[in-house]
């Protein structure tokens, strides 16, 4: 187990690998760090949920079968106080474990055997997505309802909605674009990023997961644009 990060200069981003397989732990440390990346490595669930709440962790690479907590718990663990960018390593490859995956607040899922190339690429691409310039809007109120991606909260008329953060980053990506249409591609783009590899059936799981969590909502709606795809109509201003 290798708990210390590697000394590089401090404008390098930390990341964070956690697997139970050293091999696989050495060969991402070496390309991460030839790559110009500070790298931290751990062995257990446990460990990597104190590491990854370390405010200097830039990205978490995560397995999910580890010794004590599992992958999936450290990363809803992660989830109740931090938005740190998450790619999870798994051997299961099915959809529907990419959507639940994703579902608990994944930003990315790559499935053993990969390429630590492929894996390089897709961390930079999950923060060039994840990377929030200053002046970005982080919350947005429409009608009765407020949607903040700072601390991924949601509030209907005063009272919080519990939703899982795939849920509410696409609540919140209609809410910051009301009464316009999105094809099912601009929504897993946007949503997802663009090293998603899922099919248009995680939008529409997604949506209707929102609709059934929310309900009917006198101010607004997620409408269905046959054959194009969806959008959120203002049905009313409060």
């Amino acid at each position: 187990m290798d708990t210390k990060a590697d000394a590089k200069p401090e404008s390098k981003i930390k990341v964070l690998v956690v697997d139970d397989d050293v091999h696989i732990l050495q060969i991402l440390k070496l390309y991460l760090i030839k790559d110009g990346y500070e790298v931290t490595t751990c062995e257990n669930g446990d460990e990597a949920l104190y590491l990854a709440l370390d405010p200097g962790v830039g990205i978490v690479i995560l397995d999910v079968m580890l010794p004590g907590m599992d992958g999936w718990e450290v990363l809803k663990n992660i989830r109740k106080s931090s938005t740190v960018p998450v790619i999870m390593l798994t051997a299961k490859g099915d959809t529907n474990d990419r959507i639940n995956g994703l579902d608990c607040g994944a930003d990315d899922y790559i499935v053993k055997p990969f390429e630590p190339k492929e894996l390089l690429a897709r961390v930079k691409a999950v923060l060039r997505r994840t990377a929030a310039a200053p002046e970005e809007v982080r919350t947005v109120t429409i009608g009765n309802t407020q949607i903040s991606i700072d601390n991924y909260s949601v509030f209907i008329d005063g009272e919080r909605q519990e939703m899982p953060p795939k849920e509410l980053e696409l609540l919140f990506f209609f809410a910051a674009h009301p009464n316009r249409v999105y094809t099912r591609e601009q929504i897993l783009v946007n949503v997802w990023g663009a090293g998603y590899f899922g099919d248009s059936r995680t939008v529409d799981v997604h949506i209707k997961r929102v609709r059934d969590r929310l309900g009917t909502n006198p101010y607004w709606d997620i409408e269905t644009i046959w054959g194009v795809g969806y959008r959120l109509n203002i049905k009313k201003e409060q």
